[in-house]
């Protein structure tokens, strides 16, 4: 059967992709924040996942407000980059699994989550800032991805305690899946960031902080949470956070935290938690 073997909670700043492609990563601003990731490719080499589950927002480049689905699915064999005004990111061709897909699909929508199922689908900075971040890369990625589009944008978004729930249907159909696999699935956006209003650029390291303690050791905490609660703490667009439950949901209760990084240096907490699933 399948296995979750490793979860990844990780911010997806489009800072970051333009940094790394501008080659800053060594720079003072920008060394404290990719040397964290160093650590988790190693990891993640070790461990040898087959199959990445992506969870992320799109920021209007493939859905925008006049259809944006609550939950969209990728199911194909591949799926293309997304120019969001600069041009394509020079990355290699993003690799599906369109059988796990499928059944992944299959399996979410017989356990009552009313997906969108997205034979197409264009990825951009929510995806592949991460993708970049954990995975090495060259004239390919060391695994295959599934994307999973979660509304952060239109309200009614989905509540928390649904994202963790998802996530645990998202488990169900990974072990339910026939074949072989290893799965590692990521949640992602945030920290703390308001980028509209008189309170445009302010964070709160200590609630972020907290939110890194809670996501391991008391994600219920975090799922009860309300939008309005998570806005007050995190800021408008701290509402992201929601994503890294449905990661939390996919592993088991008892998953081990291997590594941990914060780091704040302009207007966005930037976090990152990975967690293992141990037999």
């Amino acid at each position: 059967m399948g296995t979750l073997i490793a979860g990844i909670g990780t911010s997806h700043v489009p800072s970051i992709g333009g940094a790394h492609d501008r080659g800053k990563q060594a720079t003072p601003a920008w060394r404290p924040l990719f040397d964290a990731y160093v650590p988790v490719r190693e990891w993640l080499r070790e461990l040898k996942p087959d199959v990445a589950i992506m969870v992320y927002n799109d920021h209007g480049a493939d859905f925008f407000f006049d259809k944006y689905p609550t939950f969209a699915v990728g199911a194909a064999d591949s799926y293309a980059i997304a120019d969001e005004g600069f041009g394509t990111r020079p990355f290699p061709a993003i690799r599906g699994d369109l059988e796990f897909s499928q059944h992944l699909c299959e399996s979410l929508v017989y356990d009552e989550f009313d997906i969108t199922v997205c034979q197409e689908m264009r990825v951009e900075h929510g995806f592949l800032v991460p993708m970049h971040l954990c995975f090495d890369h060259d004239d390919s990625w060391p695994v295959a991805s599934v994307p999973i589009a979660v509304n952060v944008l239109q309200h009614p978004l989905p509540t928390a305690r649904r994202c963790l729930r998802l996530g645990q249907a998202i488990r169900r159909a990974v072990e339910a899946y026939p074949k072989d696999i290893k799965v590692v699935i990521l949640g992602t956006g945030g920290m703390s960031h308001q980028l509209t209003g008189k309170h445009f650029g302010e964070m709160n390291e200590a609630w972020d902080r907290d939110f890194l303690e809670r996501i391991e050791s008391d994600p219920d905490s975090l799922a009860a949470l309300t939008h309005q609660e998570f806005m007050e703490r995190f800021g408008a667009e701290g509402i992201e956070l929601i994503m890294w439950l449905v990661m939390r949901g996919a592993m088991s209760p008892g998953a081990s935290r291997v590594h941990r990084n914060y780091y704040a240096p302009m207007t966005t907490g930037m976090g990152l938690i990975t967690l293992e699933d141990r037999p």
